[in-house]
């Protein structure tokens, strides 16, 4: 059984930098897909971006681009998302995920908030 644990996320002034983890426990997939997903109160879960496991080719949501980078150790099983130049708009509850089309897995670490003060 795969599993997703999350650390890091905090509080951070307008422009400083934050850096969240997510390490998968268990079986790992070659083909697998690594994603950022953000929920603000009140709102929907948003897609922020996402790394092929295999080749490393990365996505972002328009909003990030520049800002923020994803990226994998593959021998941690560890995902990473490095925020940098954040914005009080940045402010969320963050979770990562893990899909696996042809296994039928899409499974979501447990969350880690990120607050930005103005």
């Amino acid at each position: 059984q795969v599993q997703l644990v999350q650390s890091g996320g905090g509080l951070v002034q307008a422009g400083g930098s934050l850096r969240l983890s997510c390490a998968a426990s268990g079986r790992t997939f070659s083909s697998a897909i690594m994603g950022w997903y953000r929920q603000a109160p009140g709102k929907e879960r948003d897609f922020v971006a996402q790394i092929s496991w295999r080749d490393g080719i990365t996505y972002y949501e328009e909003s990030v681009k520049g800002r923020f980078t994803i990226s994998r150790d593959s021998a941690k099983n560890t995902a990473y998302l490095q925020m940098n130049s954040l914005k009080p708009e940045d402010t969320a509850m963050y979770y990562c995920n893990l899909r696996v089309m042809t296994a039928g897995l899409n499974i979501w670490g447990q969350g880690a908030q990120v607050t930005v003060s103005s």
